[in-house]
């Protein structure tokens, strides 16, 4: 559990530090938050999936179609800039239970 939290906790650094560059990225890119989010929606069919929040107030989501497989996951920075960082195909809902310190699931 200690390495799934170690790697959870350096992809979700990688995403702020890619955040901060974002940041001074071209306008496609990057735009306020309610264009981007529509975008996805009448573009691509895609729908907020999941959510986090970043030490410096950024905010992480991850928009998915669930029927196309579609994702794309966005940094909103606290200036309300949202930027694209990363999409792609095979978008799958996980639900996976926490093993227990004994091995067997919670």
């Amino acid at each position: 559990m200690t390495r799934q939290l170690f790697t959870a906790s350096l992809g979700f650094g990688l995403l702020m530090i890619l955040a901060s560059h974002a940041f001074g990225q071209t306008a496609r890119n990057c735009g306020p938050r309610d264009k981007v989010v529509s975008t996805l929606g009448d573009l691509y069919g895609e729908t907020r999936q999941s959510i986090g929040i970043g030490t410096s107030g950024q905010v992480m989501e991850v928009y998915a179609n669930l029927d196309e497989g579609t994702w794309t996951i966005t940094i909103t920075l606290p200036s309300g800039m949202t930027c694209l960082m990363a999409s792609g195909q095979s978008f799958e809902a996980l639900a996976e239970e926490v093993p227990a310190k004994d091995g067997t699931a919670l």
